[in-house]
């Protein structure tokens, strides 16, 4: 793993990729903190977080759309799958290489609320437990970034893919406030589970994988139906709001620290980790 660090961290820093993101994300939040914290004249510089939320979904896919879908266009996995290192070791070393790239501009914006104290009164244990649950969020959403590059070998498809995602994380909260048919929920419910199981299908190449997904998916609706056939209307509305990452920061943005949140943050980030090392697995194997 340390190996695939370095060489990664290299890449980042003779390439412009790296620096371009880190100017992108000072911008946004610079953008945030002068429309709040200076024009406006609040003292929150959470808020100026909670407004650059948004720029996510255009820098994530930007640094996550080559990590595994070049290296599977270029070959060059299979020539890393002969060296003595196990997938965990190459998918996070690739991953703490992008979360290094990440933190270190969050490392220069941990200096403006100090900055901005010296002008007015700022609550600073606020805004570096939004800071801090901010870098959380970032490492999580890049997490979800590398397992999209892992299912193709097109950064454009990757890139596509992963803003799509990016956008229906950062929108699902609000868009759950519009489902409230059951027909409705009945539907997407199924059409999640398919998806799910084709998903299951393709990480594990197995048929009797998907289909035992599908099933347990679909016995987990019918169940639910069966039991509590109102519980249908606000289910996938409740599942969207509790799942979103986006959601959960803006808890921090109030001025509470939900540890919670944290904990959310690193499970997100662990298990699609654990999806990236599958599907890096599934390639060595069937070539």
């Amino acid at each position: 793993m340390k190996a695939v660090f370095k060489h990664e961290a290299g890449l980042y820093s003779h390439g412009l990729l790296a620096y371009v993101f880190g100017a992108f994300l000072l911008e946004f939040i610079g953008i945030g903190a002068m429309l709040y914290n200076i024009n406006a004249a609040v003292a929150n510089f959470e808020y100026a977080l909670g407004t650059f939320c948004i720029g996510f979904v255009a820098l994530v896919p930007i640094l996550t759309m080559r990590v595994l879908a070049e290296e599977k266009k270029q070959k060059t996995d299979q020539l890393l799958s002969l060296l003595p290192l196990s997938s965990t070791d190459i998918i996070l070393g690739k991953y703490f290489a992008m979360a290094l790239v990440f933190v270190i501009p969050m490392l220069v914006a941990c200096v403006y609320p100090l900055i901005f104290s010296m002008y007015g009164e700022v609550y600073l244990p606020t805004s570096y437990g939004a800071l801090f649950a901010f870098v959380f969020l970032g490492l999580a959403l890049i997490a979800i970034g590398m397992f999209i590059s892992s299912l193709t070998e097109s950064q454009g498809m990757a890139a596509g893919l992963c803003v799509v995602v990016m956008l229906f994380c950062y929108y699902s909260a609000s868009l759950a406030d519009y489902i409230a048919s059951t027909a409705f929920n009945l539907v997407a419910l199924v059409v999640i589970a398919a998806l799910l199981a084709l998903l299951v299908r393709r990480l594990t190449c197995s048929d009797a994988a998907g289909i035992l997904v599908l099933v347990l998916c679909l016995a987990a609706v019918g169940v639910v139906w069966l039991v509590s056939p109102d519980s249908l209307a606000t289910l996938l509305p409740d599942l969207m709001s509790r799942l979103s990452l986006f959601e959960r920061f803006y808890t921090f943005v109030n001025g509470v620290f939900d540890v919670t949140a944290i904990v959310y943050y690193l499970s997100v980030a662990a298990f699609f980790l654990f999806l990236c090392v599958q599907s890096w697995e599934k390639k060595r194997y069937n070539g």
